[in-house]
């Protein structure tokens, strides 16, 4: 008795600790800006807006920015090339964005990919998630 009662409450302890550790806008943007050596303070709405909004030459020499897919407004559902809805990147209209660091990695990796034809660097993790949590 004593014993299940011990492994439920390690449980519940290991649930609780996960969910206070959930990411989130504000953990994502400190771990980039720590990761680029500066400051969350050092952070940019106004670059990760410029990020998101310039365009670039694609890979087929088209030119092609975040808001070609994701539309000028990211508190708006956009549409992929092949016209897949993608729900809206600014959190006030998404809660569930910027909530899962690994979700976020595998789409930066991606989308900066087709975007810029490279990896975005941290600064640039940090000031796109400082833009898009202003957004409204």
């Amino acid at each position: 008795m004593i014993k299940h009662l011990l492994y439920g409450g390690l449980a519940v302890l290991g649930m609780a600790s996960a969910v206070a550790a959930a990411d989130s806008p504000a953990s994502l943007m400190a771990q980039y800006a720590q990761q680029a050596g500066v400051p969350v303070s050092g952070l940019s709405a106004s670059r990760g807006a410029a990020l998101y909004r310039t365009e670039h030459p694609g890979r087929d020499g088209q030119a092609v920015s975040c808001a070609g897919c994701h539309t000028a407004n990211p508190a708006q559902a956009g549409r992929s090339r092949v016209g897949k809805r993608i729900e809206p990147l600014a959190p006030v209209a998404n809660p569930q964005r910027f909530t899962d660091a690994t979700k976020v990695e595998k789409w930066f990796r991606r989308n900066c990919q087709d975007v810029l034809q490279r990896e975005c660097s941290a600064q640039e993790k940090g000031d796109f998630i400082a833009w898009l949590s202003q957004a409204r």
